[in-house]
């Protein structure tokens, strides 16, 4: 079978975004995130609900278990109409 791929034939990746100005004010990192005070607060709600919602609670490592890793991941979501929704 003869693919792209195969073929040599590439597609940019195109990165479209409906507003350039927030998306590029996106933190690239905790440290950025902690800095500003609307990622602190957006933080703070998602943490607050995961304790409300009872989804999550940190407990000691135990010995002989798997752990499960989780971070941050920092993105303006958009309504359909290009309005930010969170």
């Amino acid at each position: 079978m003869i693919t792209r791929a195969k073929s040599g034939i590439r597609k940019p990746k195109v990165i479209l975004s409906l507003d350039t100005d927030i998306v590029g004010l996106e933190p690239t990192s905790f440290k950025q995130a902690s800095k500003d005070p609307k990622w602190q607060e957006a933080m703070t709600k998602e943490y607050n609900s995961l304790l409300t919602n009872d989804t999550w609670e940190l407990v000691p490592p135990h010995s002989g278990h798997n752990l499960v890793g989780c971070k941050w991941v920092y993105r303006v979501k958009f309504n359909s109409d290009g309005s930010v929704e969170r």
